[in-house]
């Protein structure tokens, strides 16, 4: 009998969650952003290893806001961690266990390990402090296993040991797929990414993004999207002296798209002002941040 299951990915803002989905996976689909809180929703990536199918499930990072979006967010993940059958709780190897114990409050005794990251960015003496800092709480986790992503240092050791934790089962998705999410999801994503990389300070947190259209051809795809802003002063920082912004915005985004699909692309993207969106439910609601 094979093994799959879900596996939720779970840490504080920023600690690296959807590099090291990425990671495993062998393929971007996830958003990455240096810039903490970037990742909203839930997201699902197909790893099969060996036999075995394990299902990581991106999340937000563990924050509280009082922000509608905020709170949406930190659903998002608390939802991933009730319906997983694992949790691997990522931990940058340079934080204080604070974080860790944060997370224990809102775990309820779920079974978990820690994947402890970063290790590349710290000395051999600090990791050891650290992990004799995480061993103080063994008795709440099953295991913990230092990774690096750069170095590509103990992903197959995560793998390995996830699947122990897991139930046998048969497949929950056809084996050659990657993700279960739709591809015009994933666009999105690609377009916030983009906005994130091209935008500085606050403003990347005011946006989002929808797709209108898709139409797909056999030469190139035509995608049209708009980019959701709070502000006019906003929109114009979008568009840029003479769209020189927005432009750059798309081409990023498309070399992503076209790096996923393998086709070409050609994308239209617009801005639009929906003021104080990230604390409006009706609002939310139509750009599909269901509670």
């Amino acid at each position: 009998m094979t093994k799959a299951g879900f596996i939720a990915l779970v840490g504080r803002p920023n600690a690296g969650k959807s590099t090291l989905l990425n990671a495993l996976l062998g393929e971007k689909i996830a958003m990455v952003s240096q810039k903490a809180n970037a990742t909203r929703r839930r997201l699902n990536a197909i790893v099969m290893h060996g036999e075995d199918q394990l299902i990581f499930v991106d999340t937000p990072g563990l924050h509280e806001k009082e922000r509608k979006l905020n709170q949406f967010m930190l659903e998002e993940a608390l939802k991933a961690i009730g319906d997983c059958d694992l949790i691997v709780y990522l931990a940058p190897a340079a934080d204080s266990v604070k974080h860790y114990k944060r997370f224990l409050e809102l775990a309820g005794g779920k079974k978990h390990l820690i994947a402890l990251s970063k290790i590349d960015q710290i000395s051999q003496g600090e990791l050891l402090a650290r992990i004799a800092e995480y061993n103080a709480f063994s008795e709440h986790f099953e295991a913990l296993i230092p990774v690096s992503v750069t170095k590509h240092t103990g992903l197959e050791q995560l793998k390995e040991v996830i699947t122990r934790f897991l139930p046998e089962s048969p497949y929950l998705f056809d084996p050659e797929d990657l993700t279960n999410e739709k591809l015009r999801d994933i666009f999105r994503e690609f377009i916030r990414e983009s906005i994130f990389e091209n935008i500085s300070d606050e403003i990347p947190y005011g946006t989002d993004v929808v797709i209108d259209k898709i139409d797909e051809a056999d030469d190139i795809d035509h995608i049209r999207a708009t980019i959701i802003v709070e502000k006019e002063s906003q929109k114009g920082i979008m568009i840029g002296k003479g769209g020189a912004t927005i432009k750059r915005i798309g081409k990023h985004a498309r070399q992503k798209i076209e790096s996923l699909s393998g086709h070409r692309a050609y994308l239209d993207l617009f801005v639009s002002v929906k003021p104080n969106w990230t604390n409006d439910k009706k609002m939310l609601e139509d750009l599909g941040y269901q509670t």
